[in-house]
């Protein structure tokens, strides 16, 4: 056994029904100048709570993150003097912190409010005309994480199914992305059996625990085919994140899992299956999240330009070739919503 393996710092607090008071608490303890709170209307409640720590409220988020949102939310940062960011939502709000991070030397709290598991790494993505572009940096891993199962509890079931997913393709792609190593995978794989648990009796704080555990092991574990995928589609096409993951997960694993048996039986163990695919349909069946593409607004004809754009974001590292004739079959069954066995 031989790895180097790199664990982020940062501060996670989870707490059932006391998000207010341990934000407070968590800025008490950074001691900002001027705070930044972003978050849609949906959270008003709770940025109401914090206006009397609020130097500047922002609700304009969207997914992917637009370059011209990210350019205005980080000017407006500027110019109110900011260095401390809460960001309550999901990956939108909090990638908004993380651009304006970027840019701007701000401390990040991040308070989640579905599984997207972007408060719990240090990857950003932005959205321009050329499409979605994705990295990492340290500087904009959020300094504090506060997780109250009580904000995921309202989140709209087909949300909460579709998120859910996203998290455990996190745990996926964490055992075959480019830089895996055992640790991501003790990881990732006590977080898909807490995902699993969770996600089955609704169980919010199990649920989240996985959830931050896929987030970590996957950041460090870096994206494997399955993200790469999915932020190409989702950044070119506008397709809706966390659903798209729901979708593609089970078309990766059947292509991938001939060439990393390993892999696929620690999948079908965590999830207490008979094999990896058929776990993650069931899962997925079981939750009534999205089967297709085509479901979610991919076109039959965007199919040749998806393709021609994933291709050079393939990681070498992904455990069998990927070459344009097999990435049209993976697309064409997930935009079809066929039975994934044919890829294997």
């Amino acid at each position: 056994m031989r790895f180097a393996h790199r664990t982020l710092g940062q501060r996670v607090v989870l707490d059932p029904g006391a998000a207010v008071a341990r934000i407070r608490a968590e800025l008490d303890r950074l001691e900002p100048r001027a705070v930044m709170v972003i978050g849609s209307e949906r959270h008003a409640v709770l940025m109401d709570a914090l206006t009397g720590r609020t130097a500047l409220r922002w609700t304009e988020v969207a997914q992917h993150v637009p370059e011209p949102l990210a350019e205005r939310a980080t000017s407006a940062a500027d110019r109110a003097g900011v260095d401390v960011v809460v960001a309550v939502g999901g990956g939108s709000a909090i990638g908004l912190a993380k651009a304006i991070a970027l840019h701007r030397p701000v401390r990040i709290v991040a308070v989640p409010t579905t599984y997207a598991g972007s408060e719990a790494t240090n990857v950003w993505g932005l959205t321009g005309p050329g499409g979605k572009r994705t990295g990492s940096a340290d500087r904009v891993l959020p300094d504090v994480v506060v997780y109250d199962p009580d904000l995921v509890a309202s989140m709209p079931s087909a949300l909460a199914a579709a998120s859910g997913l996203n998290a455990v393709a996190h745990c996926v792609d964490a055992l075959w992305g480019p830089t895996a190593d055992p640790i991501d995978a003790a990881l990732a794989m006590e977080g898909l059996r807490a995902l699993n648990d969770g996600l089955h009796a609704g169980n919010h704080a199990r649920t989240q625990y996985g959830c931050y555990l896929a987030a970590v092991a996957f950041a460090s574990a870096g994206s494997g085919l399955h993200h790469k995928i999915c932020h190409v589609l989702g950044g070119r096409f506008d397709l809706p994140h966390a659903a798209t993951h729901a979708i593609v997960l089970p078309y990766v694993v059947a292509f991938n899992a001939p060439a990393a048996p390993d892999a696929a039986a620690r999948i079908a163990a965590a999830l207490g299956s008979i094999d990896a695919v058929t776990g993650l349909l069931d899962l997925r069946e079981e939750l009534d999240a999205p089967r297709a593409l085509r479901e979610v607004g991919l076109r039959a004809q965007d199919l040749p330009e998806a393709v021609e754009a994933v291709l050079p974001a393939v990681p070498a590292s992904n455990p069998r070739p990927v070459d344009a004739a097999a990435l049209t079959r993976l697309l064409r069954a997930a935009w079809a919503g066929d039975p994934p066995g044919g890829l294997a």
